[in-house]
């Protein structure tokens, strides 16, 4: 298992929810944090508590639908010198759920498609090379399991899109100590899940960290958080490596 005491991890989506909860988890680990939130007012609360956990941490901020901001926020963290081991790519959006769905607006696709695709894959585009430079680097990529549901076409779609990117991605670093892989923190009661969904947002605990401390060499795999409720992190751990494999054949 991975030791990320001292590395650095940049954690979108980190001001509340699932992104809180890791952010929590990484720095209980030693793991020093750059947490992006829409603005920085929304990661005042989340970076006190880190901060005072003894770990290193700053705030970026970006709108992830406007393109321009996110390239900014990127350049921001070059400027700092911070050499990001870990990217958890966790923010994402739900659009709307469409009970009509023949009549899905055009904007639930392009809005979904920057939020939960573009924004991710530049984010893996850019500290990706530098991994691979510095012969390290774990990137989680956060999908969704839904399917079958036209209701929510927009959202389902781009995660299907993140996904396509993260397994061709991994295909090119297999086999070597950059591994990008995929997680989904189930229906969560979150401000994406909603106050109906089953489960609370601890249940995505240790589950949806489990690709920043893998350490054998696998790439584009879908390490969904529930497989690994109720397991501490290094039982997590274990099984991902034992149980899941790599999709790129032998």
């Amino acid at each position: 298992m991975v030791d990320v005491k001292g590395r650095w991890a940049f954690i979108t989506g980190a001001s509340r929810g699932i992104g809180y909860l890791t952010a929590k988890l990484m720095a209980e680990k030693g793991c020093n944090l750059i947490l992006h939130g829409r603005t920085p007012e929304h990661c005042e609360k989340v970076l006190s508590e880190i901060q005072a956990m003894g770990v290193e941490a700053y705030v970026v901020a970006a709108e992830l639908s406007d393109i321009d901001a996110v390239e900014k926020m990127l350049d921001k963290i070059d400027r700092n010198g911070t050499e990001v081991d870990i990217v958890l790519n966790n923010a994402g959006m739900q659009i709307a759920y469409r009970t009509d769905y023949f009549k899905t607006p055009v904007s639930d696709y392009t809005e979904s498609f920057k939020i939960n695709t573009i924004a991710p894959a530049m984010i893996c585009y850019h500290f990706m090379p530098k991994m691979i430079e510095r012969g390290f680097g774990r990137i989680v990529n956060t999908t969704s399991g839904i399917s079958l549901e036209p209701e929510q076409a927009g959202y389902s779609a781009s995660k299907a899109a993140l996904d396509k990117i993260t397994i061709d991605l991994g295909s090119k670093v297999e086999g070597t100590d950059v591994m990008i892989n995929l997680t989904d923190p189930g229906w969560c009661r979150t401000d994406l899940g909603g106050p109906h969904a089953p489960n609370a947002p601890e249940s995505a605990i240790p589950g949806i960290v489990v690709g920043a401390f893998v350490d054998d060499k696998k790439s584009g795999r879908y390490l969904n958080a529930p497989f690994f409720a109720g397991l501490t992190l290094e039982e997590a751990v274990a099984k991902a490596e034992k149980d899941f494999d790599s999709p790129y054949g032998k």
